[in-house]
């Protein structure tokens, strides 16, 4: 059985967990702990940000970072867009669908939040996951971060909700 939900303090030290290991894989030398601990969580808690964690047969394997751009927020690079932040999935749970349902959920969620267009910033190994899942490659790129951006409008979401 699958199941998403909103990180909650008894699931904070698997998600510092993941969150490491997903700062690893992206090549960065941050403590990906110290992140989840100083930024992440910080953030979720004042309310600029959701962090959904994904659960499969009893064992949480994946979360999902997103926001709807705002002045309240720090990084604020579309204005009243979703923003997919951060999508990871472990590694020996990968290919089975579980990141398009987590990634899924968070737009079903943006998109009640009234949300028209939600946007990514994808590394170039998550490029093909956010195409697979009806994300569009834009000619808009973002310098701080040196990547394209992808768009997706929200009524195109994959979640089939109305």
């Amino acid at each position: 059985m699958v199941k998403v939900f909103p990180l909650k303090d008894i699931y904070a030290e698997k998600f510092r967990e993941m969150f490491s290991v997903y700062y690893l894989e992206l090549g960065c030398e941050e403590n990906g702990g110290h992140l989840a601990d100083e930024y992440v969580i910080p953030d979720m808690l004042a309310g600029l940000l959701k962090v959904d964690l994904i659960e499969e047969d009893g064992n949480i394997c994946g979360f999902c970072i997103y926001q709807i751009d705002g002045d309240g927020n720090e990084w604020n690079f579309k204005e009243g867009f979703g923003d997919v932040r951060e999508i990871y999935i472990e590694d020996g749970r990968r290919g089975r669908g579980l990141g398009k349902f987590l990634l899924y959920t968070a737009e079903m969620r943006l998109k009640e939040a009234g949300v028209k267009q939600i946007y990514t910033l994808p590394d170039g190994d998550s490029a093909d996951f956010f195409a697979s899942c009806g994300y569009e490659l834009t000619d808009e790129v973002c310098d701080e971060l040196e990547c394209n951006v992808f768009v997706k409008n929200a009524a195109a979401c994959g979640c089939n909700c109305k």
